[in-house]
């Protein structure tokens, strides 16, 4: 190792980084796992730069762990074996848009915020939205979705191709710019998803969208939790094509107004979008209205005021720092599973009786417009009977999701926190998975540790 780090030294100076705050730094996600730095941050900035670390660490089988914005939340930054972190942060350039095409060629480092900002311009937008402001590649990387998804899809809906270093320092693009293929077996979708352990991606190429005409959002309380899902799903079920359907329980929504300095009713709550012209959003949301009215909702307050939207959307994507702040100094337990949007109430409403049982603090968001649901379980990390009972919790909400049809995890990834359960989803499945990464990466030197035990 000591042999790795000095040649990255000397080769990118003030671009390599052995500085114990900065490597702590890159040693972390936005989860409750340890943080384990890595020996060396390196900042490329090419996919020839990155091609010859990675080059450099298969020569002497150092650890390679890439690195984005560090906003995941499943340990998936964690350096458990040491080694090169590839921090692709200063690979952030805007490559080509094509407007006429809808469609984008970026860097990996580039953030979703700035490239939407980059893109205002031309008149498009890319819609996939997990609320931190990612990185693209990092996106990729973890199968990322968010808010937006019942609509525009996953990232996995979205890459056309990519740039990627596979683990012998070897450059591959896959993909293209065609919105569909045929053409042998789709390696970009087997490295959306794959976190880090069978590749690097430098470059991405995405599908754009046109930016709606108009767009407003809308807002509606409900007494019990199950009412605000029927509505969800019957939204679904009616083919209203809604941009966003996110639900914030009575405990979230109280833990946003204290930290947001909001005043929502302190109630179960479902958050809507609407995109298209005029008319149709207005149609959208008077038909909304009516399944709320239906469903013993509030009055449906919707808005297209920009005013409004920014406020709405606030006390959503407040929603994880919120809810650290009911008890300061603990961290959060991330749950993330998916589940057929038949079972949602279901497996929300068993999952809310367990957690009182529990006695435990952890608020419940939602993008149920995809049967994916959040606990943000608010843990004391030091308190080891505590975790003991959070684990328990959320062991059984997995094998409840998995015994509904459902998955341990939509939009999270798995990193290191969920490896105990991928037989459990997956079966023999898992050892394919093996055999695909120790054809590509037969050293594991690739982000080791992750996914796959």
């Amino acid at each position: 190792m000591h042999k790795v780090v000095e040649t990255l030294v000397a080769r990118f100076g003030d671009r390599a980084s052995v500085n114990e705050d900065v490597r702590n730094q890159h040693g972390h996600d936005e989860s409750f796992h340890e943080m384990v730095p890595p020996d060396i941050v390196v900042y490329p900035n090419s996919t020839d730069e990155v091609a010859e670390i990675v080059s450099l660490c298969a020569e002497y089988r150092v650890p390679v762990i890439p690195f984005g914005a560090g906003t995941s939340l499943e340990g998936h930054i964690a350096a458990i074996n040491g080694g090169v972190c590839v921090d692709l942060s200063e690979m952030n350039r805007l490559i080509q848009v094509n407007p006429t095409d809808m469609d984008v060629h970026i860097e990996a480092g580039i953030t979703r915020k700035t490239l939407n900002r980059l893109l205002g311009s031309h008149g498009l937008f890319f819609p996939v939205d997990p609320g931190a402001d990612a990185t693209l590649g990092g996106m990729v990387a973890t199968s990322a979705s968010g808010t937006n998804a019942v609509r525009y899809g996953t990232i996995r809906d979205n890459v056309l191709g990519l740039k990627i270093v596979l683990p012998s320092g070897e450059i591959l693009e896959t993909g293209g710019r065609a919105r569909k293929s045929a053409s042998g077996y789709d390696l970009t979708r087997l490295l959306c998803g794959s976190e880090g352990t069978l590749a690097i991606i430098t470059e991405v190429r995405l599908k754009l969208y046109g930016l709606p005409e108009a767009n407003a959002v809308g807002v509606c309380f409900f007494d019990r939790v199950v009412e605000a899902v029927e509505v969800a799903a019957a939204t679904i079920q009616m083919g209203i094509p809604v941009a966003r359907i996110e639900l914030l329980d009575d405990l979230q929504i109280k833990a946003v107004n204290r930290y947001s300095s909001l005043t929502y009713e302190e109630k179960p709550t479902l958050f809507f979008e609407f995109h298209g012209s005029r008319h149709s959003v207005v149609e959208q949301s008077e038909r909304v209205g009516e399944i709320v009215k239906e469903n013993g909702g509030s009055e449906f307050i919707w808005s297209d005021k920009q005013e409004e939207k920014n406020k709405l959307w606030q006390a959503r994507h407040d929603a994880y720092y919120a809810s650290m702040a009911l008890r300061p100094g603990c961290r959060v337990w991330t749950t993330d599973v998916c589940v057929p949007i038949s079972r949602l109430s279901e497996c929300i409403e068993a999952t809310r009786k367990d957690v009182n049982e529990q006695n435990i603090v952890a608020p419940i968001v939602g993008h149920i417009g995809d049967g994916n649901f959040h606990l943000l379980i608010v843990v004391d990390t030091q308190d080891k009977r505590e975790l003991e009972i959070v684990s328990g919790v959320n062991e059984r909400l997995v094998m409840r999701a998995l015994e509904m049809g459902g998955t341990i995890t939509g939009e999270h990834g798995i990193g290191l926190g969920k490896i105990p359960y991928m037989r459990l989803e997956h079966g023999n499945g898992v050892d394919l998975m093996r055999s695909i990464k120790k054809a590509i990466d037969p050293d594991n030197i690739m982000n080791p540790g992750k996914i796959l035990s």
